[in-house]
């Protein structure tokens, strides 16, 4: 079973098992504008729900990615540190940003459905 979940912070988690895969918005990445880089968490890192795990860069500002949930991450895109700019491309798909193990699955239940991210961003806009 796949689910997305989306944080008030414009990040976004799709479940499937036990591992989530994470990344900013498309409503993000345009605020952001061109990505040029990207500090991407080490596998085997423990974090905590909400907590920093990632920076992107654009060419208008630096801004802090956060834990969606708790968990131990278990891969980043590295594909993203060479070609920043595929966040741009195709923010929820091949722009993704790391995959983590969640050590609580309730802590989904905290973030936003689609319906509601779209709400959110609509408010915003």
């Amino acid at each position: 079973m796949s689910d997305i979940r989306f944080s008030e912070e414009h990040e976004w988690i799709r479940v499937d098992g036990d591992v989530g895969t994470c990344g900013i918005t498309e409503f993000a990445q345009e605020q952001l504008g061109d990505i040029v880089y990207v500090e991407l968490p080490e596998a085997g890192r423990q974090v905590a729900q909400n907590e920093e795990i990632a920076v992107v860069e654009s060419v208008k500002a630096a801004s802090e990615l956060y834990a969606p949930v708790a968990g131990e991450v278990v891969d980043s895109n590295q594909a993203l540190v060479d070609d920043p700019a595929k966040v741009n491309a195709d923010a929820m798909g091949e722009g993704w940003f790391f995959k983590i193990r969640l050590s609580d699955p309730g802590q989904l239940d905290a973030l936003m459905d689609e319906a509601a991210y779209l709400a959110l961003v609509a408010e915003q806009a």
